[in-house]
Order: C-alpha cells, then sequence, then structure tokens
C-alpha cells in the first residue's frame, strides 16, 4: 500500500513543476512522509521506464548537475486514475470511520 502511495505522492508533487530528486524528499518530509533517497531513487526510475515520468539534466549554480523529473501525458492520465481511486478508497474508508458499528448500551437492570 506504502508503495502505491509514494507513486501517488510524487506524480501529485511534479503535477504542476519539475523537481529533483532532494526537492522531492524535502516536499514529502515537510508533508511528514519521510521516503529515504534509497527507495526513491529505484521509484523514479521505474515511473520513467513506464512512460510516466521524464527527465532532464540541468547545471545547478551551487555543485553538479542536477536530474529533474517531469510528469508526461501519460503520467497525468495515471494521475487522473489513482485520484479517482483515492476518492474511492477514502469516501468508503471516511464511512465506515463515521459509521463504524457500536456496541449496544449496557442494560442496567
Amino acid at each position: 500500500m506504502r508503495k502505491g502511495m509514494l507513486e501517488f505522492c510524487v506524480l501529485l508533487l511534479l503535477k504542476n513543476r519539475d523537481a529533483y530528486a532532494s526537492e522531492i524528499i524535502a516536499k514529502m518530509k515537510d508533508a511528514h512522509l519521510i521516503v529515504m533517497e534509497g527507495t526513491l531513487y529505484p521509484l523514479l526510475t521505474r515511473l520513467k521506464n513506464d512512460g510516466l515520468l521524464a527527465y532532464r539534466w540541468e547545471e545547478s549554480p551551487s555543485g553538479p548537475p542536477r536530474k529533474y523529473y517531469s510528469i508526461t501525458p501519460l503520467g497525468r492520465d495515471f494521475l487522473e486514475q489513482l485520484n479517482s481511486s483515492w476518492a474511492e478508497i477514502s469516501h468508503t474508508v471516511n464511512h465506515l470511520v463515521n459509521n463504524s458499528i457500536t456496541p449496544p448500551p449496557i442494560s442496567q437492570s
């Protein structure tokens, strides 16, 4: 489940703006989702290989060039599917949370 959520979060982060791996990690950390480089890099590679992300190299003013990731049209389509699935799952879980079965009151005889 976490793996699928990480895919979803990465695509959400890249929906409006390209970013490099360290930025993605920092934004996830800001959202209280801790992701290590050893988890993120293979995920980014897989998303790229699946055609959901693309990347380009850009010179950095402070250090080596950076690999900026961007979402592809296929990635946007997949993100729409994930958004739809998330809405359904969220609705179902919220329904269960808000309407959980409560035990009958204890009768006082």
